[in-house]
């Protein structure tokens, strides 16, 4: 079974702000160490930028946040609309890879992550939701996001391919 990652909106414009608030370090680590974890069993990261709005898009505020390593081997998708498949080549990239789950995390687990996994599902994908990988302003949401959806912890992914 092969694997996609998706690292949803970990950029600078939408979390300089809120960063302790939301605990950003603790999601980034997470994020990194299952990322590094796909890499090496040579799956598929996936970094998905939102650039609605954005007047230039190679702008530095909508760039990632240095916490999220990114590597030469990633893929970056932007997108304009919550669900990260919708109007962009996501769904492409991932059949081409021959990917059937896909790991979600990032931010904003009330928008964008819950729409993305919706997206997925709605495309025969089997999502997952990176367990302490997501990310809200509202402290209650991430509860929320998490019942009634597929989870996974970060100590399965060894054993995922």
């Amino acid at each position: 079974m092969k694997v996609g990652f998706l690292i949803i909106d970990m950029q600078k414009n939408l979390l300089d702000d809120p960063k302790e608030v939301m605990n950003v370090d603790g999601a980034c680590e997470y994020i990194n160490y299952v990322a590094e974890l796909i890499r090496e069993k040579n799956n598929v990261v996936i970094h998905i930028q939102d650039v609605e709005g954005a007047s230039d898009i190679d702008d530095d505020s909508i760039s990632i946040i240095p916490e999220i390593k990114v590597d030469q081997r990633d893929i970056c998708i932007k997108k304009v609309h919550s669900n990260a498949f919708w109007e962009t080549e996501l769904e492409q990239v991932l059949r081409d890879q021959g990917i059937s789950l896909v790991i979600i995390a990032g931010f904003a687990a009330e928008h964008c992550v819950l729409f993305t996994y919706n997206g997925a599902m709605e495309r025969g994908f089997k999502p997952v939701l990176l367990q302490n990988g997501i990310l809200s302003t509202k402290s209650d949401v991430i509860t929320q996001t998490y019942r009634d959806r597929n989870i996974v912890a970060y100590s399965v992914i060894p054993f995922l391919s």
